[in-house]
């Protein structure tokens, strides 16, 4: 019991990291392109991992031996993955970027149940995604009535939810894992690797940088959003390569994320406010998850015996 929530504890940790990231993702995007400041964030915090990573002596020698597997991670779970993610976050508006993320254990619940043996969708499970992409739809119609940009907005909808739907593999791909390579030393590489092919990509896509010098604002976003990067994917990846994890039931805690991740963005960002409509969105969602995650810890079942 004490270890399950050490992981709970260390999964709401997480969460509330990566919530903490729209509203500086938004304010980096002021300053620069979208995959070049990707590229930074995410080569940074590759750096950030290696010196914790416990077999140093040996890093080079695992790579060397996993290179075809971390390659194709580093290409698919970093470089394309978060290439869509950022075109996504540069459309749409912080707080309705950390609504829709905040579905992604939507998605996850639906893929573990056709890739993963012990990850079974049940009846709880499925009426969370029908109520959870009810939420997720309505808060879509919500943040477009009225606005004039509504179709830019609609299609960074469109790439976050391509964003979270690729996500929800990327679990899957850890916890398939054979190679039992140590979770810093993947974590580390997979993010070093695949922010450097993002860096790459942006040169034709975005052409070459002409401003160097940003104002500090920028460079506050960017350290946070690299430690953020380095702190959360690095314990993530530990716990998914715990034996036994139900990956649905660890992604249920990222509710977590469209709740404070829209709080911060109203909060921090001068041109983004709350509506009903995206209140009661994040209410939906927030809600179907927080009931699941009660329903797999027995929590009705007790009730019912009492």
């Amino acid at each position: 019991m004490k270890s399950k929530n050490i992981i709970i504890l260390a999964a709401i940790f997480c969460c509330l990291l990566w919530s903490s990231a729209f509203a500086g993702i938004k304010i980096g995007l002021q300053y620069t392109t979208p995959m070049r400041f990707a590229g930074l964030r995410f080569m940074i915090a590759g750096l950030l991992m290696m010196p914790f990573c416990t077999q140093k002596r040996n890093y080079f020698k695992i790579v060397r031996k996993n290179w075809k597997f971390l390659l194709f991670l580093a290409l698919w779970q970093t470089t394309i993955y978060y290439s869509v993610f950022y075109w996504g976050v540069q459309r749409v508006e912080g707080a309705l970027c950390a609504i829709i993320v905040g579905s992604s254990p939507l998605f996850v619940a639906i893929t573990s149940h056709f890739f993963l043996s012990n990850d079974r969708m049940t009846l709880p499970k499925l009426l969370t995604v029908i109520s959870g992409l009810g939420g997720v739809t309505l808060v879509a119609i919500g943040r477009n009535l009225g606005n004039p940009n509504a179709h830019v907005q609609l299609s960074g909808i469109v790439l976050l939810l391509i964003a979270v739907i690729m996500g929800s593999f990327n679990n899957l791909l850890i916890v398939k894992d054979k190679n039992n390579i140590p979770p810093l030393i993947l974590s580390s590489f997979i993010t070093f690797v695949g922010g450097l092919g993002i860096w790459l990509v942006s040169i034709p896509l975005e052409g070459i940088p002409h401003v160097m010098h940003f104002p500090s604002q920028y460079y506050l976003a960017l350290s946070w959003l690299s430690f953020v990067s380095a702190a959360a994917i690095s314990i993530w990846t530990k716990i998914l390569k715990r034996p036994g994890i139900i990956v649905s039931e660890l992604n249920f805690w990222k509710f977590l994320i469209p709740v404070s991740g829209a709080v911060l963005a109203w909060l921090i960002l001068p041109d983004e406010y709350p509506n009903w409509i995206t209140i009661i969105g994040i209410l939906i969602i927030g809600t179907s998850l927080i009931l699941l995650n009660l329903y797999n810890r027995g929590f009705f079942s007790r009730s019912r015996k009492s």
